[in-house]
């Protein structure tokens, strides 16, 4: 399933204005200059989604800051024109998906910076506001992480609620293999790592370990032989102040529910 972009984006401005802007309705039928800055540091992102949503109302948008671009305060990110009632009638929805979108992709940054060594990718998860999961992801890859998977059908993902309402972590992995060449494992312990890499897990995440449990869990697997033959992500408990002993472990992967979970928006403004 493709997601339509427009489509989204229109149903975004119609859960805004209802029936009608009623406050912009009092304005004169003028032309008016805008222009879209923000109040912080940031990486920006969404702004050819903020481009189409006023374009969607029939202004002109000049873009100044790309998304992917570092902001400082007091900066232009975008110009518009058009009738004074439709610029305002799309100023909140615009401003709402910048705001999240560049709270997401300076986030991301933040870690990935964090990151010393190229070998570690930083992934998104799940984790992410319903409905705006594309959005949310994109974000992140703007800011210069990985979307992981998006939706359910995409990966098989045995976790730690399948083993339980199973029984068997070998069974599902049985089930796995039959139909799929890719799929992934979470694992609690160093002992259902290795379980699962002999099993031939092609990625296993080691949730909440420790970096000094995840050393321990490599070491064995070279013993194995298995360690060129999975992926490794750490996930659960990864902040900006440990992740780069995260990496520094060897992992593949690091997921961080909390870029898409608990957002920090970007102060931006809209200005006549």
């Amino acid at each position: 399933m493709t997601l339509n972009i427009r489509k989204e984006l229109v149903n975004f401005l119609a859960e805004d204005i209802g029936k009608g802007d009623i406050t912009s309705a009092l304005l004169p039928k003028k032309k008016i200059s805008a222009k879209i800055i923000s109040r912080e540091k940031a990486v920006v992102a969404g702004v050819k989604f903020a481009k189409e949503i006023f374009n969607i109302m029939g202004c002109s948008v000049q873009i100044v800051k790309k998304d992917g671009q570092k902001i400082q305060p007091n900066q232009t990110i975008m110009k518009i024109s058009g009738n004074a009632d439709k610029i305002l009638t799309c100023e909140r929805t615009a401003l709402n998906l910048l705001t999240r979108m560049s709270g997401i992709a300076t986030q991301t940054s933040e870690l990935v910076s964090k990151i010393p060594t190229k070998k570690t990718k930083l992934y998104a998860t799940r984790k992410t506001a319903p409905g705006l999961r594309f959005f949310d992801k994109e974000a992140v890859r703007i800011g210069g992480g990985e979307k992981h998977r998006m939706r359910l059908d995409e990966m098989i993902m045995i976790k730690d609620n399948h083993i339980a309402a199973s029984n068997s972590v070998l069974d599902l992995i049985k089930k796995a293999k039959k139909k799929y060449k890719k799929f992934e494992v979470e694992v609690e312990t160093n002992n259902d790592a290795l379980l699962a890499a002999k099993e031939g897990a092609t990625i296993i995440m080691l949730d909440n370990f420790s970096p000094s449990q995840i050393k321990k869990t490599i070491e064995n697997l070279k013993k194995e032989k298995l360690r060129n033959k999975v992926k490794l992500e750490a996930s659960g408990g990864i902040t900006s102040k440990n992740i780069a002993q995260y990496a520094k472990t060897g992992v593949d992967i690091i997921s961080v529910g909390s870029i898409t979970n608990s957002v920090k928006g970007i102060d931006v403004s809209l200005e006549i």
